[in-house]
């Protein structure tokens, strides 16, 4: 089944899914002109718990994020689903949810539950069969949705890089719209999966985190065609807010700091407030006025 996420990826060797964690997010990304957005699991704990990504965010909560996030833009919206928060019947649960949020896609790890950030220690992971069946259950689930279901394993960190390279391989024979190996840990690592690994791949690009950091014109070479920056948008937000709630600590005004800061009516427009005035005049009741 072709879905949108697969027509576009199609039109480009490597397409960028930057990671959102809100409906303002979210707009900023869609007006910078991409084709399709991820709602990070780190992100939206960070953001809604300000907690790590150590599986305490819950289903329910991802699935209202997932909602907001697809009510408030036009483009496609993959969901970071963790390990679907349990086993194949959690699965189930989780893509008809999703399904009916809005979502185009979703990613679905082989971690045990409570998992924790891909590039985090102490991992570990389900058996090859265990995740083999929850995929088949995502697809049951999914029945004829357009929606885009990437299997990713975490096995690299807890039994190397050839158990994850069999796992990936496992996942798209199974049925998996695209495979995604977490975490390899140098450049000759990703040439490796993506010699030995059927696509489409996902190359996860964090800031910070275990795996090079590469252009989209090197992962497109390589043969990475679905490229996620999942936490850019988050990292920049938090130092921004970190500098300027700093600022206004320390000298008591913003006159300071106003060049960091949107302008007003510029935010207006991400938010798209002329709509809303435009709705508001359209049912408006004129002013009722009494005769002399």
């Amino acid at each position: 089944m072709k879905t949108r996420i697969h027509r576009i990826l199609s039109q480009s060797p490597a397409t960028v899914f930057p990671g959102v964690f809100d409906s303002l997010s979210a707009k900023i990304a869609a007006r910078a002109g991409f084709e399709a957005i991820f709602i990070s699991g780190y992100s939206l704990a960070a953001t809604y718990l300000g907690e790590p990504d150590f599986g305490l965010l819950t289903q329910s909560e991802m699935v209202d994020a997932a909602r907001r996030v697809c009510r408030s833009v036009d483009v496609p919206v993959i969901i970071d689903a963790d390990t679907g928060y349990g086993n194949a019947l959690n699965v189930i649960r989780t893509v008809k949810e999703l399904v009916a949020a809005g979502a185009s896609g979703m990613f679905l790890e082989d971690q045990v539950w409570p998992k924790r950030c891909g590039h985090m220690r102490g991992k570990k992971v389900i058996s090859l069969e265990e995740q083999i069946e929850k995929l088949r259950a995502a697809q049951e689930a999914r029945g004829t949705a357009d929606f885009f279901i990437v299997a990713r394993t975490d096995a690299r960190q807890v039994l190397g890089l050839d158990e994850a390279i069999r796992r990936a391989n496992a996942f798209r024979k199974a049925g998996a719209d695209a495979a995604f190996v977490e975490a390899p840990r140098s450049r000759e690592e990703m040439i490796r999966v993506a010699k030995e690994v059927e696509g489409p791949l996902v190359a996860n690009m964090l800031e910070g985190g275990v795996t090079p950091l590469l252009t989209r014109e090197q992962l497109g070479e390589l043969g990475y065609q679905f490229v996620v920056c999942p936490l850019t948008g988050l990292y920049a937000a938090a130092k921004t807010l970190k500098e300027v709630y700093g600022h206004m600590k320390e000298k008591g005004d913003t006159i300071g700091i106003l060049d960091r800061l949107l302008p007003f009516e510029q935010f207006h427009k991400i938010i798209d407030l002329d709509s809303y005035y435009r709705l508001d005049d359209r049912y408006k009741v004129a002013e009722n006025r009494s005769e002399d």
